[in-house]
C-alpha cells in the first residue's frame, strides 16, 4: 500500500510516498513552495503527474489548526479538507495532522543522529514529551504515551499572551502594544515571519542599537530580512550589535516558552526543539543562558531542571511523523479489513 505523506507549511510543501512493506523509506521526496499554488490540490496533483504513483490513503502535517478533517493554514490562505483530497484523487482515506503533530509523531522513530542533547536531564520512562519548533510561525505541541502507543496531541499556545520576564521584554512588549497590536502571542516575537522582524524594529527605532548601513542595504534588498538578520548576528568576523541583540531577545523568549510549555504539560519525558530556525541558531542554543531561561521557573525550577532537553536535527520530522502516522493508521484499516 502506498502513503502519500506530507508536510505543508507557510513557506514550503515537501510530499514524499511510504510503502507499507518497507516502512523506514521515504520515496519520490520532492519540495514545493507553498507561495506558487493555489491548494494544496495544487501540488498533490504536480507530483502524482511527474511520477505516475498509485496512491492508496495520505496523511499531512499542516502547519495551523485542524478540526474535524479542515485546516486554515496559519500563514498561507490555503483551507484543506481531508474529504476533499480524499475524493479528488480517490484515496481510502486521508488524514490532515497539525505540523507539531507530525513532529511529535517523529520523535519515536528519530535515532540518535537526529538530536542534539542540550540537557541530559533524568527523563520519566514514559513521560511527556513537549515540542516547540520556530519557524515561519511557532509551533507546539506535545506527545503522550498510551500503553506505549505514541498518541500526539497539537496545540495553538503560541497564540497565548506574550508574558516579559526581564525589562527589555518589558520594553518590547510595550512597543508592541505602541504599534496597535491589543493581543501580543508569543509567536509575534518568537518566530522566523513576525517575531524576529518585530524584535529588529523594537531595537532599531528605541535607539538601543544603530542599524549600520551595510546592513540597512542588504535588509532593503530582501524579500525575507529574518536569514539576513541571524546570519548578521552570527558573522563573527563582522561584529553587528544590533543583529546580535534580535538573536538574544529571540533566544530568552523561546527559551521562556519551551519552560512555560513543560510545566504546563508537565514534560518529565523531555522537552524537544525543532523548527526552521533552530537548526541556524545551533551555537546560541549551546551558550549557558538559554537552559538557565528555560529552567528559570522559581519554585519549579528543579523540577524543569530534571527534563531532558533535545535538538531535533532533523528537518524533515514532520514528514516522518506524517509518514510513521499514516503508516499506522493504514495497518489499523487493513486489520479491519482482516
Amino acid at each position: 500500500m502506498n502513503i502519500l505523506a506530507g508536510d505543508t507549511g507557510g513557506t514550503k510543501t515537501i510530499l514524499a510516498v511510504v510503502n507499507t512493506d518497507d516502512p523506514n523509506i521515504l520515496m519520490f521526496e520532492k519540495k514545493y513552495l507553498s507561495n506558487n499554488y493555489n491548494s494544496l490540490e495544487d501540488i498533490i496533483s504536480d507530483y502524482l503527474a511527474e511520477f505516475s504513483l498509485q496512491i492508496d490513503c495520505a496523511c499531512f502535517a499542516i502547519a495551523g489548526p485542524v478540526s474535524n478533517g479542515e485546516a486554515k493554514l496559519t500563514n498561507l490562505s490555503w483551507h484543506v479538507s481531508s474529504e476533499q483530497i480524499k475524493n479528488m484523487f480517490s484515496l481510502s482515506f486521508v488524514k490532515l495532522l497539525n505540523d507539531l503533530e507530525g513532529v511529535a509523531y517523529s520523535i519515536p522513530v528519530l535515532d540518535d543522529t537526529d538530536l542534539l542533547t542540550l540537557h541530559e536531564g533524568e527523563p520519566e520512562d514514559g513521560g511527556v514529551i513537549s515540542i516547540v519548533a520556530p519557524g515561519t510561525g511557532l509551533g507546539e505541541g506535545f506527545l503522550t504515551f498510551n500503553d506505549n502507543i505514541p498518541v500526539a496531541f497539537p496545540s495553538e499556545g503560541s497564540h497565548v499572551s506574550f508574558a516579559p520576564v526581564n525589562k527589555i521584554q518589558s520594553e518590547l512588549l510595550e512597543y508592541m502594544w505602541l504599534k496597535g497590536f491589543e493581543h501580543v502571542s508569543f509567536e509575534r516575537v518568537c518566530s522566523g515571519a513576525l517575531g524576529i522582524p518585530n524584535i529588529y524594529d523594537f531595537i532599531r527605532e528605541t535607539g538601543k542599537a544603530e542599524e549600520p548601513q551595510w546592513l540597512n542595504e542588504m535588509l532593503a534588498k530582501s524579500d525575507d530580512i529574518t536569514p539576513v538578520i541571524v546570519e548578521a548576528a552570527k558573522d563573527k568576523n563582522n561584529v553587528c550589535e544590533i543583529s546580535g541583540m534580535v538573536l538574544w531577545i529571540f533566544t530568552e523568549i523561546l527559551a521562556a516558552e519551551c519552560g512555560n510549555l513543560a510545566l504546563k504539560t508537565l514534560s518529565t519525558g523531555g522537552i524537544y526543539l525543532g523548527g526552521g530556525i533552530v537548526l541556524h541558531i545551533l551555537d546560541e542554543l549551546r551558550k549557558p543562558y538559554f537552559l538557565q531561561m528555560l529552567k528559570s521557573k522559581g519554585r519549579f525550577e528543579e523540577l524543569v531542571s530534571q527534563m531532558p532537553v533535545k535538538i531535533i536535527l532533523n528537518n524533515r520530522a514532520a514528514l516522518l511523523g506524517a509518514a510513521n502516522y499514516g503508516q499506522q493508521l493504514a495497518e489499523k484499516n487493513e486489520m479491519i479489513k482482516d
